[in-house]
């Protein structure tokens, strides 16, 4: 990206008593970007969107919009933020459109002006045939659209999306991607998160992953990928067997390292599907015990794995 970033966080830090949420954490969000903030539950995903997005304010550091200082006080600049939650916002017993009124008033948003953005948005997330039905009857993912249209009614120039796509059938999940894709292609500046990995991978132009309150690797998939996506093994053996499968590994030619964790043994390689024919052989001779297995080929779930001891979804 070669703008100057739209939303740039610097330095930020959130604690909450003794625990430690969010720890010099600094991110630049630029416009017509869409940045997949990837982590495990726990990593300090939902603080750094609080504060972010003006909820929170941070105990240290500094967030602007704009070049201009933001935070939960700066209203004018507020009003350029949206934000879809992962828990829905909307009214059961209402219809659509009336959700969207009820919105559209929130953002100041009247009159005929507002009755035409109200159409426009039930069109964008193509619920317009459904627009005077009352919410209620919805499935999951006609509510998951709907409410992304109550959080771009008012063309923010920055927009949150937590885990848009949880739950949601196959034909809303494309809808929501191709809206998602559209507004960025018009110049808004999207903040992804998701538990789906092959979604950052194929939808966002940059992730960042988070681990501990930290931001510990960024970059384009592509890139990421490239530098430390080697495939991966994921092998939950018991002690003491692994310990002694830990250092068959570590002498196999194409293993570039080798890490344990609880209840589970980490193997990072070039070529996984040789590797894990080794090991399994080698297990199977000397009796050590492999409880279960997974095998990750290069991509950004290895990257991911190889970053945090974690899968995305088990995070």
């Amino acid at each position: 990206m070669t703008q100057e970033p739209l939303l740039r966080a610097q330095r930020l830090y959130k604690g909450y008593g003794h625990i430690v949420a969010v720890q010099d954490l600094s991110l630049d969000l630029h416009p017509g970007e869409i940045l997949g903030l990837l982590g495990p539950n726990g990593a300090g995903k939902s603080t750094t969107i609080a504060m972010l997005s003006g909820l929170l304010t941070p105990d240290r550091g500094s967030i602007t919009l704009n070049g201009k200082p933001f935070g939960p006080h700066t209203l004018d600049l507020k009003a350029r933020i949206g934000l879809v939650p992962q828990d829905l916002a909307l009214y059961p017993d209402l219809t659509a459109r009336e959700n969207l009124r009820f919105w559209a008033r929130i953002y100041g948003l009247s009159g005929r002006g507002g009755e035409r953005r109200i159409a426009e948005v039930l069109d964008l997330v193509g619920l317009t045939p459904y627009a005077d039905r009352l919410v209620r009857t919805y499935s999951g993912g006609m509510k998951r659209r709907l409410n992304l249209a109550a959080g771009i009614l008012h063309q923010p120039a920055v927009l949150f999306l937590d885990e848009p796509t949880v739950g949601v059938d196959p034909q809303s999940r494309h809808a929501i991607f191709e809206l998602v894709r559209a507004l960025a292609e018009s110049g808004t500046a999207v903040l992804y998160t998701t538990h789906y990995m092959e979604e950052a991978q194929t939808l966002c132009h940059r992730v960042a992953i988070m681990d501990h309150g930290r931001i510990i690797a960024e970059g384009a998939p592509e890139a990421l990928i490239r530098q430390i996506g080697q495939g991966m093994i994921h092998l939950e053996v018991p002690e003491p067997d692994r310990d002694a499968l830990a250092r068959y590994a570590r002498a196999l030619e194409g293993v570039h390292r080798v890490v344990q964790r609880e209840r589970a043994l980490l193997v990072q390689t070039a070529d996984p599907h040789r590797t894990l024919l080794q090991l399994l052989q080698a297990a199977g001779q000397r009796r050590w015990r492999i409880h279960a297995l997974r095998l990750f080929e290069p991509n950004l779930e290895a990257v991911f794995l190889a970053l945090t001891g974690k899968t995305l979804r088990d995070g």
